[in-house]
């Protein structure tokens, strides 16, 4: 199936998934730490700062990392083009719209809204909402 482009069809098109495993953003300043913890985490990126880690809650907590903004990852489920426009927009939009703090994350096949664990139902409820009224 070819990535889809268009910004309605990808709106409409995607099927929020809540994943239940809560998640922290750390950051290492210690390469050699940093390249430990990378066998747990499921994003990576570097920064001036230092290296940026999603880590599982279990990992997070084991490592002594874990923050105090417990995450959760809506997968947006629809096979969105590197250089399709607009769904971002629109995801991180709307759940501004209602108060909700989201940290999209966009890797090849699929966009992630990473949000407040306690916002999530609400998260999923109101996506759930956006693609079908597209």
């Amino acid at each position: 199936m070819p990535p889809v482009r268009d910004r309605r069809a990808m709106i409409s098109g995607m099927s929020p998934e809540l994943d239940p495993v809560i998640y922290h953003f750390c950051t290492f300043a210690d390469a050699e730490v940093a390249k430990a913890a990378s066998d747990h985490a499921i994003a990576s990126f570097t920064e001036a700062e230092g290296i940026s880690l999603v880590l599982p809650d279990e990992a997070a907590r084991a490592l002594g990392v874990a923050s105090d903004l417990p995450m959760q990852r809506i997968t947006l489920n629809v096979y969105s083009a590197l250089d399709g426009v607009g769904l971002t927009a629109a995801v991180a939009g709307v759940l501004a719209e209602q108060g909700i703090a989201c940290n999209m994350v966009a890797a090849y096949h699929h966009d992630h809204a990473f949000v407040p664990a306690v916002d999530a139902p609400r998260a999923m409820e109101i996506l759930t909402g956006l693609a079908a009224r597209s």
